[in-house]
């Protein structure tokens, strides 16, 4: 079978982006808002002014790190046998750790989330096959910041069995999160053995590390996790007005990371998330469904793969507010496009608009889309066997090939079968089934999904135990 890999830049180009990003990295450097942090940078060989929380990164010192960094790990979930591997040419998708709004499923209007939701969403992403990474989908309004990390980690484990993935903003609450993931992996060192937990470095372009962020991140280094550098430049914002300009500040920002993971614990796997966006010259608001979106998600992919990084990429996503002809288009071209580019893991799944909320129907509908593209990435195979040239001479002109043993031998892997959401009968037949639409047929898979499945529950021991690690975070927060 043939793998399609798709690609936008040329070695040159790649050559001109990474130089192009150590040049500003050895110049222009990056702000760290962390004197712990400026105090090991240069420790190992970088120029840094305090009083300015200036760090800049000599070639060697970047490219070192970027040697010394861990290229491949697995994430594993409660059930052993849900793992997502990165590093090893999987496909991963992950629903969204948590937006700020919910798209009401009744009346499709925006509302604030409640804890009954996340559970929903929790417990859907855990029952939809393509959704590798379960994340909490929505922020609880009722729940204050920083507990929010707590009970949604606490509630994620228990809610499904595959690897998870929620917000964590800072040490207090990676501390009580990271606790929960010991315990139901049975203690610091079967953690550390078999991560279970990530967290994001979020850059904030242009070319600053967040007080906050790093102090989560030597927290994770600590516990012996995989780290996520994932810069949001806006094209034309946070970023130059090129697109060729935001890949060389994306790309130096998650080189910094890169630089900074390694000096607090070397070995550190890191995943490479490139995820620029533009901002949309008529509002001034940030675009997830512009065609930029996936050409740049092709090329931050080249970018990391270049350098022997799994890679995360925003692919999948649109500006739309419902399910309609606008979504289709820009989701699927750009998950398509971040697939074909050999992305390690794309997500958000779940968003609606450019996080405009969250919604149980549009995770369904990312998880078919996601079907989808992993069959066209997988291409065709051309082998004697599959040009079939002997069953064609034996049918002959004027037969068919319907009842060939050929054809029951090969068509279940050859051909894509479709799920419930989609449409594919004769008019009359969709017709006579009440002419639903794609939003009518997603609606009724979460429902129908929701309705019947249930995560194993936690052995009782375990689950006291984690609900009194989040009564012990809701007196220190409340």
């Amino acid at each position: 079978m043939g793998v399609i890999r798709t690609s936008i830049l040329s070695d040159a180009d790649l050559r001109g982006v990474h130089e192009g990003a150590l040049q500003v990295l050895r110049r222009t450097g990056v702000r760290v808002h962390h004197d712990k942090v400026l105090a090991r940078l240069r420790e190992v060989g970088a120029e840094v002014d305090l009083q300015q929380q200036r760090a800049r990164l000599p070639e060697d010192l970047v490219m070192r790190s970027v040697a010394q960094a861990g290229k491949s790990y697995v994430l594993h979930g409660r059930d052993p046998g849900r793992t997502a591997r990165f590093g090893f040419g999987d496909l991963n998708q992950m629903s969204s750790p948590g937006q700020q709004a919910w798209v009401d499923g009744e009346t499709g209007e925006l509302r604030r989330p409640t804890l009954e939701d996340t559970r929903a969403g929790i417990r859907l992403g855990d029952a939809l096959p393509n959704i590798t990474i379960v994340g909490a989908l929505a922020q609880p309004a009722e729940v204050p910041p920083g507990f929010g990390d707590v009970l949604l980690a606490s509630e994620l484990v228990k809610g499904s069995t595959k690897p998870t993935r929620g917000w964590v903003h800072n040490a207090r609450s990676a501390r009580y999160v990271l606790d929960i993931y010991r315990a139901v992996a049975g203690g610091s060192d079967a953690l550390r053995q078999s991560p279970m937990t990530e967290t994001f470095l979020e850059p904030v372009s242009p070319l600053q590390m967040p007080h906050d962020g790093l102090e989560a991140v030597m927290e994770y280094v600590r516990a012996g996790q995989p780290l996520s550098i994932n810069p949001m430049s806006m094209v034309s914002g946070t970023a130059p007005g090129t697109l060729a300009g935001a890949l060389v500040l994306e790309h130096a920002e998650i080189l910094a990371g890169v630089v900074i993971v390694q000096t607090l614990g070397p070995g550190t796997p890191v995943l490479y998330g490139g995820i620029p966006h533009i901002m949309d010259p008529r509002t001034s608001l940030c675009s997830f469904g512009s065609p930029e979106q996936g050409l740049m998600a092709v090329a931050m992919a080249q970018l990391g793969r270049s350098l022997g990084f799994p890679v995360y990429v925003n692919a999948g996503l649109t500006d739309a507010k419902t399910l309609d002809a606008q979504a289709g288009i820009e989701k699927s071209s750009s998950l398509i496009l971040g697939v074909l580019a050999g992305a390690d893991l794309v997500g958000h799944a779940g968003i609606c608009g450019a996080d405009q909320g969250a919604s149980l129907e549009w995770l369904v509908l990312d998880d078919e889309l996601m079907s989808f593209a992993k069959r066209v990435a997988r291409g065709l195979e051309v082998s004697p066997e599959t040009l079939a040239t002997e069953v064609i001479e034996s049918v002959g002109p004027g037969g068919n090939f319907l009842a060939e043993e050929h054809t029951v031998r090969h068509f279940r892997r050859q051909l894509w079968i479709p799920g419930a959401a989609w449409e594919r009968q004769a008019w009359s037949g969709w017709s006579e089934a009440g002419r639903r639409s794609m939003t009518d047929r997603v609606r009724e898979r979460s429902r129908g999904l929701l309705a019947k499945h249930q995560a194993p529950l936690l052995e009782p021991a375990l689950a006291t135990e984690i609900d009194r690690m989040v009564a012990c975070a809701r007196q220190e927060w409340i």
